[in-house]
């Protein structure tokens, strides 16, 4: 066992074996198919404006005392978005970050290792292509076969996995034609006739996550297959294009193993002006929650307006892909001094 004598915070010579299998195989994934790895910055100006995460916070000095705010950063997807309107085309960027106010154990962890992916002339349907591909491939490297056990289920890796879109799945799992509450007033109403505690200041994703997270997100863990669950509502947009044939519809996907959330995709939203009023949107949505706003990120932004090409990308949790694969249902059981472990929380 390997241990730190100050918290005595033990890991098993095994995992932090399999661990490091898991991340060269990763690469090599990424590697092979002619991705560059990138390097991005971890102490950032502006971090990410999504309005449910929260940055550290901390201080720069220059040499003569001078103060400058800055962030741990939240996700590389700015820096990189920025190096592929420089002409990049195919990247990644595997590494650590950072989100404060999060749970401390489960399925997270404030420092959590993700990899963010991205490649030109491409979609959110052929991000999900490589997300089974490199799945299946890492577990093989690892010597698992195309079926795994987790959380005492079997689970087959198998490519195609299944494609549901969020449409079909609150039609199946919640009896809900989700056309129909495609605003906030009616998805606060129908999550009230639902017997949830809707409130009248709930937002969109407040009443949405009330029926979501209670009758739909938990049956996405019974099958056996994997699930790729597309096509959010626009309010849920973020950083993703309209779909073309439905505008009240985001080219959005969420995949779920074993019931556990492992990423977060998109076909990349490339209009630099529908962007900026997105980033507003969500500074006045931090602002009314009574978070800090930051400024805005004129370079990402000046990105976008330099001819950003049509892209997918996705961030994806290592972690959770190594407690997949090595059957943990804990973070605190795949990573060596969890801030669970370190502060005594």
């Amino acid at each position: 066992m390997c241990y730190d004598e100050a918290d005595m915070t033990i890991i098993s010579r095994d995992i932090l074996k399999k661990r490091a299998k898991i991340i060269s195989a990763i690469r090599d994934f990424f590697n092979i198919r002619d991705f560059l790895e990138v390097e991005t910055p971890t102490l950032v100006k502006c971090p990410g404006m999504e309005p449910y995460l929260n940055p550290f916070e901390t201080v720069l000095w220059d040499e003569q005392g001078h103060e400058f705010p800055a962030y741990l950063t939240t996700s590389p997807e700015y820096a990189m978005k920025k190096l592929l309107a420089g002409g990049l085309e195919k990247i990644y960027c595997l590494g650590k970050v950072f989100r404060n106010n999060e749970p401390l154990g489960g399925t997270h962890n404030p420092e959590f290792t993700m990899i963010e992916w991205y490649r030109i002339k491409a979609d959110y349907f052929d991000v999900m292509k490589d997300v089974e591909e490199m799945v299946f491939e890492v577990a093989r490297v690892l010597g698992l076969g195309p079926q795994i056990n987790y959380a005492g289920r079997t689970i087959d890796l198998m490519p195609p996995w299944t494609r549901l879109s969020m449409r079909a799945a609150w039609q199946k799992y919640a009896d809900v034609n989700l056309d129909d509450f495609l605003d906030r007033g009616k998805m606060i109403m129908l999550a009230r006739e639902k017997g949830y505690d809707a409130k009248d200041d709930d937002t969109f994703d407040d009443a949405f996550f009330r029926i979501f997270l209670t009758e739909i997100e938990p049956a996405l863990s019974i099958g056996e297959r994997p699930v790729f669950l597309y096509d959010y509502p626009v309010q849920m947009a973020a950083l993703s294009e309209k779909c073309v044939q439905d505008p009240h519809y985001a080219q959005r996907f969420e995949v779920y193993v074993g019931g556990m959330e492992l990423g977060n995709a998109f076909t990349e939203l490339r209009d630099a002006d529908e962007q900026e009023r997105r980033l507003r949107e969500e500074q006045d949505l931090r602002r009314a929650l009574g978070k800090k706003v930051f400024e805005i990120d004129r370079d990402f932004l000046n990105a976008l307006r330099s001819g950003f090409p049509p892209t997918g990308g996705i961030a994806f949790g290592v972690d959770r892909l190594v407690m997949l694969l090595l059957n943990k249902q804990k973070i605190d059981e795949v990573i060596f001094n969890s801030t669970g472990e370190l502060f005594g929380a």
